[in-house]
């Protein structure tokens, strides 16, 4: 089967696409490298320098395409709230584009890249995909947005879909194939990973009087080859069944504090951080049930551990 992912040189979209070259699917990239590296895409894939905004790219993208994975988006919460313009450009018109030409094309297979963040501040714990849909920041608004396109596009349109709501997304594939490091990472590991190899001098730890064990926010991770897993388990559920909303993540809290202590202890440095302000909006914890996943899928972290996680990335920034 021939695939296009859009956002494929990018974190998430590199390991994606070469979990899809390894379960030998035909590949094909668009990315406009924004974010991402184009030597972080497989070389088994076709790679495309182009973007969602332009009707001509996602055409040569999609030629002879039979299924689409979305991941081309901005993703900073606290940039999309100080420039919304932007995100509703690309997040959204680019994803109504590839939408239109994804029906134009009668392609009937679209995976989607969503996040955590449509919920919002939760109201109960662990948070499941019934709970409300009140996003906080104007990248979770876009997301939902989408979700909700893409739901009528399947009413109308009969589009088959899975909408995959991650969690916290980190580490590297654990056989080193990928070593892209993010530009300006905004993520808690990768901006340890900075202090600890020595691109940054200090980071900030937003808060330690929340009610937790120490006082620090507690998240849930999930590991990025097991979400890449996740995206070819949805194409194959799109083969015979029809539209998903779904979870991944692993249940498991770590706080932030947690993540500083293991990452001294894999790399042998001292993590160098300040105590500030919490950031407004900010929950004390962060965690989800991904039984709906499990279920529809037979989807389940693997390699989402703590210790797996952060050696994955200490391993790519050590070098």
């Amino acid at each position: 089967m021939r695939v296009l992912v859009t956002g494929g040189a990018g974190y998430i979209g590199s390991h994606v696409v070469l979990e899809l070259c390894e379960n030998g699917y035909e590949v094909i990239v668009l990315d406009d490298l924004s974010s991402g590296n184009k030597d972080a895409v497989d070389d088994r894939a076709k790679f495309i320098n182009g973007s969602t905004l332009s009707n001509s790219d996602i055409e040569l993208g999609l030629e002879n395409v039979e299924a689409v994975i979305h991941l081309a988006a901005f993703k900073a919460a606290e940039e999309s709230m100080i420039d919304p313009i932007k995100y509703s450009q690309n997040n959204l018109m680019g994803s109504i584009n590839l939408l239109n030409a994804v029906i134009k094309n009668k392609i009937n297979k679209f995976v989607f890249s969503s996040t955590a963040a449509v919920y919002g501040y939760p109201e109960y714990l662990p948070l499941d995909e019934n709970h409300p849909l009140l996003p906080i920041n104007y990248y979770g608004f876009t997301k939902l947005e989408i979700e909700r396109i893409i739901q009528w596009y399947s009413q109308i349109k009969g589009l088959r879909f899975a909408a995959l709501r991650y969690f916290n997304a980190a580490g590297y594939d654990i056989n080193s194939r990928l070593n892209f490091i993010e530009k300006n990472p905004a993520n808690l590991i990768p901006i340890t990973m900075e202090v600890a190899s020595g691109l940054r001098r200090k980071m900030l730890v937003f808060g330690n009087d929340y009610d937790t064990p120490d006082g620090t926010g507690l998240r849930d991770y999930i590991h990025v080859s097991d979400l890449a897993i996740a995206h070819v388990k949805a194409i194959n559920f799109l083969q015979n069944n029809k539209n998903l909303k779904v979870n991944l993540s692993t249940g498991e809290r770590h706080s932030v504090l947690d993540v500083i202590k293991m990452t001294n202890r894999v790399s042998g440095k001292q993590i160098n951080y300040e105590i500030v302000e919490r950031r407004l909006g900010d929950p004390a914890e962060l965690y989800a049930n991904s039984d709906l996943a499990y279920e529809a899928l037979h989807w389940k972290p693997k390699y989402s551990g703590l210790k797996m996680l952060i050696e994955s990335t200490w391993d790519v920034y050590k070098k």
